[in-house]
This record gives structure tokens, sequence and C-alpha cells, in this order.
């Protein structure tokens, strides 16, 4: 039975990628009996792709020592766009860090200790929504725990000169 199964379900995706490729893969249930698999309606894959919102966020960067890095970005992501130089970059790191199951946003935390190291003046500030939540994180790069946080970013921030 289980064998049976598979095969529709494999058949009725290859029907629906050969109709067009307009919908996304069939879901198939067992009927009441258990006599044969009846197929469910197949998702549109807009409806798919909508699921996740577009990220959205304002980057502003100050006083990196790189004239070109600093101004005011709009990243989106979901597709990559905006005014942001390395729009596609910096969506594909915050796409891996999304994957590392950590928040590049989250400030260090109270206590941590951290190396007595400046890494320049640079500071950033990102707002905005990312990963369906709110966004309105500040950089530095005054010790080494924040000269880390911001290397994390790069290239959603640029990489800043001492």
């Amino acid at each position: 039975m289980s064998r049976r199964f598979s095969l529709t379900a494999t058949a009725v995706f290859a029907a629906s990628v050969v109709a067009g490729g307009a919908f996304a893969p069939v879901a198939v249930a067992a009927s009441p009996l258990g006599l044969a698999p009846l197929p469910l309606a197949p998702l549109p894959l807009a409806s798919l792709l909508q699921e996740r919102e577009q990220d959205q966020l304002t980057v502003t960067v100050v006083d990196t020592n790189i004239t070109r890095a600093d101004g005011t970005y709009e990243l989106r992501c979901g597709p990559a766009g905006g005014s942001h130089p390395e729009s596609a970059s910096a969506c594909a790191r915050l796409d891996e860090l999304a994957g590392e199951a950590k928040d590049p946003f989250a400030p260090v935390p109270k206590g941590q200790m951290c190396t007595m190291q400046m890494g320049g003046p640079a500071t950033a500030r990102v707002t905005g929504t990312w990963q369906g939540r709110s966004i309105d994180a500040t950089f530095s790069r005054k010790n080494g725990c924040e000269i880390s946080r911001w290397q994390n970013l790069v290239p959603v921030l640029p990489a800043a000169r001492g």
C-alpha cells in the first residue's frame, strides 16, 4: 500500500509540473476505506512564496572612514533589492545567519567580558523587519565584543576601518 501511495504522489507531482509548473507538489491522502489515495487540491506556488514577508531594513552608517560606505541604505531581501550597495551579498549573509538560529541584531549581553580595544568611531543603526519581527539595533566598534558583532553582519554593515 505504501509503495502505491508513493507512486501516486510522485505521479501527481509530475503531472502538476508537466502541466506548466504553476502548482506546488500535490498532497495525497488515503481514502476513508483505504482503497486508493485521493489527491488533495494543489497549492498555487504564489501562495507558498508569499508565506514569508519580504525583509525590509534601513541601514544607517556613519564615521567608517570610508566615504562611500557612510549613509543610509534600504535593504530588501526576498528578493534582494533596495539602495544597499551589496544587497545580494547582504541578503545572503542574513539568510545564513537565520539558518544558524542566532539573533545577529541582539545586543552584547550585560556583564559580557570584552577586550578593551577600539575599532574606530563607526556607528550604525539597523531598523525595519527581519524574519517577520521588528528590528531596531545599534552597532559600534568601541570594544572587542562590539567589533565582533559588527563583523558578524558584514556585508549588511560595511567592513569599516579602525
